[in-house]
């Protein structure tokens, strides 16, 4: 099981890259990959609010006493449907 740090990491790494994507959507000479970046951009969008969840799992386990290692990454299929 990734520690707290580890998820975080992942969550920097991953904003990083989709801040990257981003900035080349803006670039004054079209891109031939930019179907591709908005398809990334939605796997990044999709993975970092997994990553969330998981790392606010654990944080409340660790806050109610209990241990974080009981917390698991939930599917995002189920995480979408928390924002419907």
């Amino acid at each position: 099981m990734p520690t707290d740090a580890e998820i975080q990491n992942q969550i920097e790494t991953l904003e990083q890259e989709q801040h990257r994507l981003r900035e080349r959507e803006g670039e004054p000479e079209p891109d031939p990959t930019l179907a591709q970046d908005a398809a990334r951009i939605e796997e990044i969008r999709v993975d970092l609010e997994v990553l969330w969840d998981y790392l606010r799992q654990r944080r409340a386990l660790a806050e109610a006493g209990e241990d974080p290692e009981g917390a698991a990454p939930r599917s995002p299929e189920t995480i979408e449907r928390y924002w419907q």
